[in-house]
């Protein structure tokens, strides 16, 4: 069967419970919310595929259960993630501070080169707000990624988050393409090398 995608790359949505995962998922995968939802147990996952740059790619994204009793399990989908959204839920300040300890499971757990993003979830409940959009920015500063507020109800930002995760990852991969296959390089980029003559005449004159 032909494949129907150029790349394939895994997701996963970390962060305490009750933050909002699940309805972030599902915005984004059947851009649907359902407020209902009962709290994950293990692990879940959902499928999308989107298009970048002329390129098909496959998202495949891992929902996480939050609660202390369930981190054993879900440390092994670490593993082989090449993008992971940490979420926090603006009107629930323990799950901003808690941000931290997740960052040091994946640090622990995932790969040195993920792509990662910060999530400040639920901002259509500013009247409920425990934490500013301010501190969500400065901590995704400190830890050097990106940041968004989400609102998985009012569809705010969701798609957003997880397409430029996405390309993220893909200019990654490109890089490291470029760098690991030598005739990949532009003809902008060889045109501009020095010839192997010029090159001589470098050295003669040092």
């Amino acid at each position: 069967m032909a494949k129907t995608y150029d790349y394939l790359f895994k997701l996963l949505l970390i962060g305490d419970s009750g933050v909002g995962k699940t309805c972030v998922l599902f915005r984004f995968s059947e851009d649907a919310f359902n407020s209902t939802f009962i709290s994950t147990i293990g692990i879940d996952f959902k499928i999308r595929t989107i298009e970048l740059e002329g390129k098909k790619i496959k998202l495949q994204i891992w929902d996480t259960a939050g609660q202390e009793r369930f981190r054993t399990i879900t440390t092994a989908y670490y593993r082989g993630a090449m993008g992971i959204m940490l979420v926090y839920d603006i009107t629930n300040e323990k799950s901003f501070y808690n941000i931290r300890t997740w960052i040091r499971n994946i640090e622990e757990h995932a790969s040195n080169d993920v792509e990662k993003m910060i999530l400040g979830n639920k901002c259509d409940m500013n009247d409920r707000r425990q934490v500013s959009k301010e501190k969500g920015e400065a901590l995704a500063v400190e830890y050097g990624v990106k940041f968004l507020e989400t609102s998985a109800k009012a569809s705010i930002n969701v798609e957003e988050g997880f397409i430029s995760l996405a390309r993220d990852i893909k200019a990654k991969m490109d890089r490291k393409l470029e760098a690991s296959n030598p005739s990949n390089r532009t003809a902008h980029q060889l045109k501009n090398e020095p010839s192997k003559k010029s090159r001589k005449w470098s050295c003669a004159l040092l």
